[in-house]
Parts: C-alpha cells; sequence; structure tokens
C-alpha cells in the first residue's frame, strides 16, 4: 500500500463512491483524483464537483463523453448487429471501456500510480473495467473496495459514512427501489421484486417509455439516413451521433418501444435477471439490418451474423481492448462501406415496422430479376434445374444407401 500514492476514482457522487473516495484515503493514505463521466445519464454529473470538494479532492475531472461514446462504441457496436444472448442491447457493457480509458489517460495525465471503481465482486463491471484498464496499461494498480473491505452491507456502509462525516442523501419519498444504470444507448433496473425471475416488472419502474398500451393510437412514420453504417439524418435532418440517439430514444419512449426483461447469463457464472429500456436503439438496430438486407452481398451478410454472437460475447465480456473484437470489427467496418441510403419506418404501440428501404447507389436488388412479372430473359428458369441436381447429389446418393 506504501507504493500507492495517487488514485484516480471513477466517483458518481453516491454513498458508495463517496465512502471508497474517503477508504482510500485511509487505508493506502494517498491522494485521490476524481472521474466523473457524462454518458448520457438524465441526471447532472456536474453536483458530483462539489461533493468531491467537500470532501477535500483537489483534482476534479467531470467529463461530457456523450458524441465519443456514441461514436466510437455505440455505432461500431451496432454496425456487427450486436445482440446478446438473442435480446440484450449491451447498454451496460459497452459504456465500460471508455471509463476504463479515461481512468488510464486521467492517470497518466496526473501522475497517479493506481485507478479504483465501485463494483462489486459479484458483477461483470469488475471485469470489464478491468480487462480494459490492463489492455490499455499493462502495469496499472487497480482498487476494487467491494473486494477487500469488510463493509458488506447497507447498514455497515451508513455507519462508515456517520463515522467519518461523509454527507448522506436521504433517499427521495418515492424513490426507485432497484439498482439502476443509465446512459445514452438505455437504463438498466436490477434488484428489488427482480430478484425472482416470476415475479413481474412493477408498472412504474420503467422510467424512459410509456407502456405500449398506454402509448399513442396514431402510428409515427421517421425515416433513417445511414452513411457507412452509421445513422446520420432523422427525417431528412442531420444529427451528430449523440443527438441522433437522444433524439430516436425520445420518438420511441412516447410509442412504448424498446422494453425489455431477460434473464442472462454474466461471466461470473451465475444467471442475473434485468430489465432495460433501449428505445432509440431498438430502432436503429432494425433499421440498420433492414438496410444491409438491399446493400450486402449474401454470404457477407450470413458471415456477419456468424461472427455476431462471438463479438456480443466479446462485448458483454469485457474484451474491447481485445485483439480479436479488433480485428472482428475491422471485418465489420470493412462491410459497411456501401450500406448508405434511407429506411422508413412505423412505430406503433412498442412495435417497430419497416415499410421501406433505398439505397441510390449502393443497393443489390434488381427488380428486373426478382419480378414475378415478364423478367425480359434477366433469368433463365431453366437453369434452376441443373442447379438442384447438383445440389441434391450427395442427398440422392445417400437416399440410395439407405
Amino acid at each position: 500500500m506504501s507504493d500507492i500514492r495517487k488514485v484516480v476514482l471513477a466517483y458518481s457522487g453516491g454513498l458508495d463512491t463517496s465512502i471508497i473516495l474517503r477508504w482510500l484515503e485511509e487505508q493506502y493514505q494517498c491522494e485521490v483524483v476524481t472521474f466523473t463521466a457524462d454518458l448520457g445519464q438524465g441526471e447532472e454529473v456536474e453536483p458530483a464537483r462539489a461533493k468531491a470538494q467537500a470532501l477535500g479532492v483537489k483534482e476534479i475531472f467531470i467529463e461530457d463523453l456523450r458524441e465519443e461514446f456514441v461514436r466510437d462504441f455505440v455505432f461500431p457496436m451496432f454496425r456487427a448487429n450486436t445482440v446478446y444472448e438473442g435480446e440484450y442491447l449491451l447498454g451496460t457493457s459497452i459504456a465500460r471501456p471508455l471509463i476504463a480509458k479515461r481512468l488510464i489517460e486521467i492517470a497518466q495525465q496526473t501522475g497517479a500510480d493506481a485507478i479504483s471503481h465501485g463494483a462489486t465482486g459479484k458483477g461483470n463491471d469488475q471485469v470489464r473495467f478491468e480487462l480494459g484498464a490492463y489492455a490499455l496499461n499493462p502495469d496499472i494498480h487497480i482498487i476494487a473496495p467491494w473486494r477487500e473491505w469488510d463493509l458488506s452491507s447497507r447498514e455497515s456502509l451508513l455507519a462508515y459514512a456517520a463515522q467519518h462525516g461523509i454527507p448522506i442523501e436521504q433517499q427521495r419519498k418515492g424513490g426507485s427501489p432497484y439498482s439502476m444504470d443509465a446512459n445514452l444507448l438505455h437504463i438498466s433496473y436490477e434488484g428489488g421484486v427482480l430478484e425472482d425471475p416470476w415475479s413481474a416488472p412493477e408498472d412504474d419502474m420503467w422510467r424512459w417509455t410509456v407502456a405500449p398500451q398506454n402509448a399513442p393510437d396514431q402510428d409515427e412514420t421517421i425515416v433513417l439516413g445511414f452513411d457507412q453504417g452509421d445513422p446520420v439524418s432523422l427525417n431528412g435532418e442531420p444529427l451528430s451521433p449523440a443527438t441522433m440517439l437522444q433524439s430516436l430514444n425520445e420518438i420511441a419512449g412516447r410509442h412504448g418501444i424498446g422494453r425489455l426483461d431477460i434473464v442472462e447469463n454474466r461471466y461470473v457464472g451465475m444467471k442475473s435477471r434485468g430489465c432495460y429500456e433501449t428505445p432509440g436503439g431498438s430502432v436503429m438496430l432494425k433499421a440498420h439490418r433492414a438496410l444491409e438486407s438491399i446493400c450486402l452481398d449474401r454470404e457477407l451478410t450470413h458471415l456477419k451474423d456468424e461472427l455476431m454472437p462471438r463479438y456480443a460475447k466479446l462485448v458483454y465480456n469485457g474484451y474491447w481492448w481485445s485483439p480479436e473484437r479488433e480485428a472482428i470489427q475491422t471485418l465489420i467496418d470493412a462491410s459497411q462501406k456501401n450500406v448508405t441510403g434511407e429506411v422508413r419506418l412505423q412505430l406503433y404501440k412498442g412495435n417497430i415496422a419497416v415499410t421501406g428501404r433505398q439505397s441510390e447507389r449502393h443497393s443489390l436488388f434488381n427488380e428486373t430479376i426478382a419480378t414475378f412479372e415478364d423478367d425480359q430473359g434477366a433469368y433463365d428458369q431453366k437453369d434452376a434445374e441443373g442447379f438442384i441436381k447438383l445440389n441434391a447429389l450427395r442427398l440422392r446418393i445417400q437416399a440410395a444407401k439407405k
């Protein structure tokens, strides 16, 4: 511990990280630098500065990372149509590599010897933060208080806070009983009644989306424009990455789109039940696949679909900075050079329907060949006979042996 002189702490300003701040100073006799990231969680992050100052912190970093988050992490992931275990759009997972990156950069900038985080020893986030940090700085020292201290309950945390004069904000009346994590891509809910996988989520839990049955009776049509796999315009208006996702969140949320209730397999070995709201991401994913359907070659499409579960697993388990993820990303990005065009979508009571897709320069859809009417010789149907017989040869040989 005597080797640790300065630590960069991922700091939210809440009870847990405020206690961690004081605990680090006490246990390691070190200076603490705080880092608070605005990833679009919908809450003011500036109060974290006053809280850190009140606790005596001299170096405080509060950064708006929303554009970088969507541009450099969310968009590359969505180019791969990434979904974990068939449903989860990885909203929490994809935020962790960016936080790890800035922790390492700030440690280098301030001359810190270590970084610290508030993730518990039972979850995925400890793995994601630390794999990312080690990939970027193999010599960094990482302090995970939840794996070291004996503060194992909320009562012990409150007692520690009272003993050390750490201000405690009482939970507002009607506050959420859930453990929540939010950024521009999603908001998640865990704990409380959700720990029983048979218990239905309470109606007032959801914050970003209306219940589909309470959504407007009138559908809404939008047009998403893409350039090389990334959404760049909404209804003809160019938007920055963060503004695009925020706008889609608002539109899709009012139509009850993007709710999810799943039991997922954590990397540390346990099953965990969580609920998620990913309204804008759900629309982006649907639109992107629709545009790929006319812009991508069949075998390239199928190759992407085969690689996607592997890619999703890498993101979920914290291997964003791994050579295999970067190699897959290179292939994915190369596949997107012609994924440029527009997709029209109809949003209605929790549903997303694609009603049109077009690409002026890159569409592989040939109406002359695909038509059920006279194709004027563009496709000779007699050729199908030989094609079928050749592909059936091994099946006929096997059948003859039975």
